[in-house]
């Protein structure tokens, strides 16, 4: 993402509207029409928050979905105008920049005076927060999971009970499923070509194996250390081995799940979101590391009210609505979504099914890394986090050094 050069400055509702924080801690529910935007890949969650909220609230929230690759480009050109909705929802890695330059409204005061404030995700919470002051809340969180087909494992002779430990004991079956020669069928699937996804699915591993990605403020690449090289090694011996799907070779972003979904991948590091829709039975588990543990990666978006709303106190009302048990248990639990809050965790529907008690106790314990220019750096098209894991995993070879020292110089820019 290149920077957007709005120059704003954070400010809240002004002309005769009222502040999110003057209007009390639940904010004002007239019926004002609020306006919202979001992402394609959260359409589901989305819509399903905002019908509940509708249903049962004066407001009403108009929901607008805007395709993926589309979403960048379009708040920009809101932002620049003046012109952005009251709500907007935002890839967790854009939320840093966003903030910084000003496109939320502060709503420290609002999110303090929340009873559950030490409960509430504090990966989205701490992406929002740019000099003490928080401007975003989790909207929908996305974890990054370990899936196994439990029919495929049983055909291979593996226990589908049994989540594989290791990054060695996954590469292990993915053979074993790949050896079964089923017609169409693979061990294992990704995207290769698309920066976002091995973000999302391959740092995990590293946090894992007691590695970091990152710097603490962001600014340099720790990706030629030593777990980080077990990972690419690992992947490489699979690719090599024809254990992989063959498309995830160029599979950009847009399909990289479908053949999971399509029954005729073994396992795959895939994300929580699809649980729901997954039509077999799947087993779950964190993402582990070269040599055991367990992280993920929280992903998915973060909301706040726009720098241009001027019903800020209306859209208070949805999102602290959108932070209660009503919305977190009985609207996205209940839709085997993750809850964004750690109090809620052990809710009635994860009791229904221990995959989700695991996938909610996972986001305690995975990360979300912030760096202002982490979209270059990573996720953008050609980024050099994705030159170097081609030219590792692909093609065994290439300057690591080199090639880490590029994502850092964009880090640092």
């Amino acid at each position: 993402m290149a920077a957007l050069t709005v120059g704003v400055a954070a400010c809240s509702s002004d002309d005769g509207g009222t502040s999110a924080a003057e209007a009390g801690p639940n904010g004002v529910d007239d019926g004002s029409e609020l306006t919202l935007w979001t992402r394609a890949p959260l359409e589901k969650q989305a819509k399903l928050l905002v019908d509940a909220y509708n249903a049962g609230h004066q407001n009403k929230v108009k929901l607008t979905v805007v395709p993926n690759d589309d979403y960048v480009a379009k708040v920009g050109a809101a932002a620049g105008s003046d012109g952005l909705p009251d709500l907007f929802a935002a890839d967790i890695v854009y939320v840093p920049n966003w903030v910084k330059q000003g496109l939320f409204q502060d709503l420290s005061a609002n999110i303090d005076g929340l009873s559950f404030k030490d409960s509430i995700n504090k990966g989205h919470l701490s992406a929002g927060t740019v000099e003490g002051k928080k401007h975003v809340l989790p909207f929908v969180l996305d974890l990054s999971m370990l899936f196994w087909n439990k029919q495929l494992f049983k055909e291979a002779g593996l226990d589908p009970e049994k989540a594989p430990a290791t990054l060695d004991e996954y590469a292990a079956a993915a053979k074993a499923v790949q050896a079964t020669k089923k017609n169409g069928v693979y061990g294992t699937a990704t995207g290769l070509n698309c920066g976002g996804c091995l973000v999302f699915t391959w740092f995990p591993s590293i946090w894992a194996g007691g590695g970091e990605v990152l710097s603490e403020d962001g600014t340099e690449s720790k990706l030629a250390d030593d777990t980080a090289q077990k990972v690419y090694s690992t992947w490489n011996d699979l690719w090599k081995s024809g254990a992989v799907l063959p498309a995830s070779e160029g599979e950009t972003g847009p399909t990289w799940t479908a053949p999971f979904t399509e029954g005729k991948v073994g396992l795959m590091l895939y994300p929580a979101t699809l649980l729901s829709s997954t039509p077999f039975d799947v087993g779950v588990a964190p993402i582990p590391g070269p040599s055991g543990g367990g992280s993920t990666f929280v992903g998915g978006d973060g909301i706040g009210v726009s720098k241009d709303s001027k019903k800020a106190a209306q859209a208070w009302n949805f999102l602290s609505w959108m932070m209660s048990e009503d919305a977190q248990v009985e609207v996205l639990a209940k839709n085997k979504d993750v809850v964004s809050r750690a109090d809620l965790a052990n809710n009635k529907y994860a009791a229904e099914d221990p995959r989700l008690v695991t996938i909610n106790e996972a986001a305690g314990k995975g990360d979300t890394p912030v760096a202002l220019n982490f979209q270059q750096a990573f996720n953008a098209p050609n980024s050099p986090w994705l030159t170097l894991v081609r030219n590792r995993v692909l093609n065994g070879s290439g300057d690591l050094q080199k090639d880490n020292g590029e994502i850092t110089a964009v880090l640092k820019q």
